[in-house]
């Protein structure tokens, strides 16, 4: 398996935007999804602020220890 394919596969952000995407698959075609649009918006947002978390996380070994 190339490096790269393995390293996305164990990513936490990818693996947060597939169920993002999903949701937002399923809710789209079906209708009668048992979330309304409101709870599933609250959940992509939740999603998203968790993505930018773990982006910021995952940037900090690369900044400077604090003084």
């Amino acid at each position: 398996m190339p490096e790269k394919l393995k390293m996305l596969l164990i990513s936490r952000k990818f693996w947060a935007a597939l169920v993002g995407l999903v949701m937002v698959l399923v809710r789209t075609w079906r209708p009668d999804f048992p979330l309304s649009e409101e709870q599933v918006t609250g959940i992509i947002a939740l999603l998203a602020a968790y993505i930018l978390g773990t982006a910021l996380e995952d940037a900090r070994p690369a900044l400077p220890p604090a003084k």
